[in-house]
């Protein structure tokens, strides 16, 4: 009696471990925890920005931008496509752009190429020669850290040689050493896309949130459980400010106040 109902039991938990696994799963793929909402509140296109009104055609010309999709071969770090149209929207009324995370240089083309003529678009990432200036905490998940020099090995990007890069400047460095004084309340929108690792995901927010101007917006990528260094900042981050999470992407969004 004792063996069948050990035996039982263990039925029992890798049952519920199966479905936990499957809920975890769809929960992933619906962008929403197993139980409920994610911690940033998500809010349709529209309710953030009036340029993602929708018309009776679908979304409007004020959404009409230069665009590269990711095709059949996405880019290695990129962005989705719907990510990409919301940034190079986002850029049209935007002339001082700050991007945490060059990675291939496709997003800094789409900055570069849909902002105003006077825009200034600067972008910062790690060289391939100086991956041993990257500072890991001891508690980043080593996984994240991999990811972010992996994606530090260009020198050339997509946007070198077009027409778009004249108005680049491209940075070196590792970001926890960049020094944000200079830039304090000067930018009208700063996209976080560089390490995943929880350390970094603080240190490029808590300098973002201070080089961004008035009225300016705050966006991160891949929020998301799988990715926990970003996942578990916004959460918290979420408790004082009033980030919200744009539908259908992994994006986060703050526009701060003024």
């Amino acid at each position: 009696m004792p063996l069948i109902a050990s035996y039982a039991m263990a039925v029992t938990l890798v049952a519920a471990w199966l479905a936990w696994r499957l809920l975890s799963l769809r929960a992933r793929r619906k962008n929403r925890s197993v139980f409920g909402p994610w911690p940033v509140p998500t809010v349709a296109l529209g309710a953030f920005d009036p340029a993602f009104n929708a018309t009776e055609f679908g979304p409007g010309l004020d959404g009409e931008v230069h665009f590269i999709s990711q095709g059949d071969r996405p880019a290695v770090g990129g962005v989705s496509d719907l990510e990409s149209w919301i940034l190079s929207v986002l850029a049209k009324r935007r002339t001082r752009i700050f991007e945490f995370g060059t990675c291939t240089g496709k997003t800094t083309y789409h900055l570069a190429r849909n902002s105003p003529a006077d825009a200034r678009i600067v972008t910062l990432t790690l060289p391939p020669e100086g991956h041993g200036a990257y500072a890991a905490s001891d508690r980043d998940d080593k996984e994240h850290g991999e990811i972010a020099l992996r994606e530090s090995r260009f020198t050339e990007f997509l946007y070198t040689g077009t027409e778009a890069a004249g108005k680049v400047e491209q940075l070196y460095g590792d970001s926890k050493a960049l020094d944000d004084a200079p830039h304090a309340g000067s930018f009208d929108l700063i996209f976080v896309d560089g390490s995943h690792a929880h350390s970094y995901v603080v240190s490029d927010t808590e300098k973002a949130l201070r080089m961004v101007r008035p009225g300016g917006i705050v966006l991160w990528h891949d929020y998301r459980p799988k990715v926990p260094g970003v996942f578990r900042h916004l959460n918290e981050l979420s408790k004082r400010l009033p980030l919200v999470h744009l539908a259908r992407t992994s994006l986060v969004a703050y526009r701060k106040p003024g």
